[in-house]
């Protein structure tokens, strides 16, 4: 089930097209990757979703039914451009945007000083915004968005800026957000991130959607039949056995003096093939089959696109 869904959107800004019929659906209880290059469209579909701006045409369903103003208290919104009241004290300030929420004083006060205590930053709770670091606002930041425990969380960039010790805390409050209920949207160009806590993408690449699917499926959808093979041997005798069936595309010498080398299987050729050719001329320790990154994919596909156009 689906617990946002983004139908035939279309939004343009005098001549720029900055959506074009985009549709997609995040899953209830996914983590979901929303990623394109810059300018792509990201930014103008999460402000469609957030109700900051409308579409020209299209429509977004959010828990079922068409999204509407009151639906803004199941949303939480960390934007890209944080913003903090620089002379205000960090708590007035982290109080004031939770009762913008709808919290009263009292609950927000409570739970900000738990999780200021969980994030390490609680001797900073009288202290003036202007004082943090850049890494502090922004966990500052994030507290406030999910303070309120919305259903559904839109999170732009959120790992900028961190350290990896604190980009690795975002995650496991994500995962943990995730596990209680909530539904995540990110926007990022980190794409380690991605493959470590999305289960889902959607692809945006000039104002349309270019690739959406699990990420295991979307994964293993742009496999090539390449392998890693690590083998003891002779390398001249190894290569020559490949013959016309099999294409090395590079090779080294290990560490502990073993060989490595990566195999493209030809068309009509399998991996059991490759093991029957080899194994006579090499002794073969492991064989793993290359599954792209997200990263590599996310290339391909935008590289693709502007080749098409050229």
């Amino acid at each position: 089930m689906a617990i946002l869904e983004a139908q035939n959107i279309t939004k343009t800004y005098a001549n720029h097209v900055a959506l074009s019929d985009v549709s997609i659906s995040v899953p209830q209880g996914s983590i979901f990757g929303l990623l394109g290059p810059n300018g792509a469209g990201k930014t103008s579909l999460i402000r469609i979703i957030n109700q900051i701006t409308a579409p020209d045409e299209g429509k977004i369903i959010f828990n079922g039914t068409e999204l509407k103003p009151e639906h803004v208290q199941d949303i939480g919104y960390l934007p890209e451009e944080r913003g903090l009241y620089k002379k205000m004290k960090v708590g007035d300030q982290a109080v004031y945007l939770a009762r913008l929420k709808g919290m009263n004083k009292t609950e927000a006060t409570k739970k900000l000083k738990q999780w200021f205590k969980r994030f390490e930053i609680d001797n900073w709770w009288n202290k003036k915004v202007e004082e943090l670091s850049k890494g502090m606002a922004q966990k500052v930041q994030f507290i406030t968005t999910v303070l309120h425990e919305p259903k559904f969380l839109i999170l732009d960039e959120p790992f900028s800026g961190f350290d990896p010790i604190n980009a690795n805390l975002i995650k496991e409050e994500l995962l943990r957000l995730r596990n209680e209920g909530a539904t995540i949207m990110l926007s990022t160009h980190n794409m380690g991130s991605v493959e470590e806590i999305c289960s889902h993408i959607a692809l945006i690449n000039n104002a349309k959607v270019v690739l959406e699917g699990g990420v295991k499926e979307v994964r293993n959808k742009f496999k090539e039949g390449v392998y890693d093979i690590i083998f003891s041997g002779n390398m001249l005798g190894f290569t020559n056995a490949l013959g016309t069936n099999f294409e090395l595309i590079h090779h080294h010498e290990t560490e502990d003096k073993l060989k490595s080398a990566r195999i493209k299987l030809t068309e009509g050729a399998s991996v059991n093939d490759l093991l029957k050719t080899v194994i006579p001329v090499a002794g073969v320790h492991s064989l793993n089959e290359v599954i792209p990154s997200m990263n590599d994919i996310f290339i391909k596909i935008v590289q693709q696109k502007e080749e098409s156009d050229e």
